[in-house]
């Protein structure tokens, strides 16, 4: 075990050997190390986002399973939001982590959490997302319609006055954001998504779909809007995924959506630092650009 400080608060590492992605030979002390490294780039992203936790105690070739409760051995420095459940759900509220500071993160990798689903709110605003999401998967093998869904849904944006923000999802696809002034409730951001959605699709109905089911699309590009709802959540930009090549969620600029290298998996554990090293994070001001939708 190694004692890690930050500040007034500190704990104990554990099986910091432990093989967590057995392809790329990752250790949980690996993964401890990337966050640490990441976390003044990453902790903008998470701030005041109630989190979904992914955890994977026995890597990735295991069963992970999602927490959102915050449970009771959690140090009582770790920050926390009491969220009351959706719709007509009898259960209590939830006590969600809230990752605000390098010690928080550090100490959430020591917990094998590989990825983390934040909010489209932020405390105290869980009623008024900062955040509007397109959610990209290709429809097949063939990455292009995604590069091209994603130019489309970003010049759509900008028509309308909102500022496109893209992002590979570390899985498959691509995410484009628009930035928010949280004034709006979930509702109508996802009544505003959803008309953006079925605008495209009439624009471009040999590519792109609304069709929820599958068998409906026929080969097209699903423009999913779905997550613009309260409590659903995105992955949090630089979050690792539980794949092979621990890949990562990767914010771009978006002059490389025209790279044809471009792919979901691109970055990973062992290549992003020196990207960062690069370029600076494409989208450390993107509150700076929110707007009213």
């Amino acid at each position: 075990m190694t004692q890690l400080s930050f500040g007034a608060y500190r704990f104990e590492t554990s099986n910091t050997d432990k093989v967590l992605f057995p392809d790329a030979g990752v250790t949980k002390g690996q993964l401890i190390d990337y966050y640490r490294r990441i976390a003044a780039v990453m902790l903008p992203h998470l701030e005041d986002r109630p989190l979904t936790l992914h955890r994977f105690p026995d890597g990735i070739g295991e069963s992970g399973f999602y927490q959102q409760d915050a449970p009771d051995y959690f140090p009582g420095w770790i920050d926390t939001c009491r969220v009351r459940r959706s719709g007509d759900d009898e259960r209590g509220p939830v006590e969600h982590v809230l990752c605000n500071n390098e010690a928080t993160l550090a100490y959430l990798a020591n917990q094998a959490v590989i990825t983390f689903h934040g909010w489209l709110a932020r405390a105290p605003k869980l009623h008024t997302p900062d955040k509007l999401v397109f959610d990209l998967d290709p429809p097949s093998d063939d990455f292009e319609p995604v590069r091209q869904a994603a130019r489309w849904v970003a010049a759509l944006m900008e028509q309308l006055g909102l500022a496109p923000f893209v992002m590979t999802t570390g899985s498959r696809g691509l995410h484009v954001v628009a930035p928010l002034e949280p004034d709006l409730d979930f509702d109508a951001v996802r009544d505003f998504a959803r008309a953006m959605a079925e605008r495209l699709a009439d624009e471009h109905p040999d590519a792109l779909t609304v069709a929820q089911r599958k068998n409906k699309r026929r080969g097209r590009l699903y423009l999913d809007v779905m997550r613009n709802a309260y409590g659903q959540t995105g992955v949090v930009p630089y979050s690792v995924r539980a794949l092979p090549g621990a890949p990562i969620a990767t914010p771009l600029a978006m002059e490389e959506l025209g790279d044809r290298r471009l792919a979901p998996r691109r970055w990973h554990l062992k290549n992003i630092m020196r990207r960062l090293g690069q370029r600076d994070d494409p989208w450390q001001d993107i509150r700076r650009h929110a707007a009213s939708a």
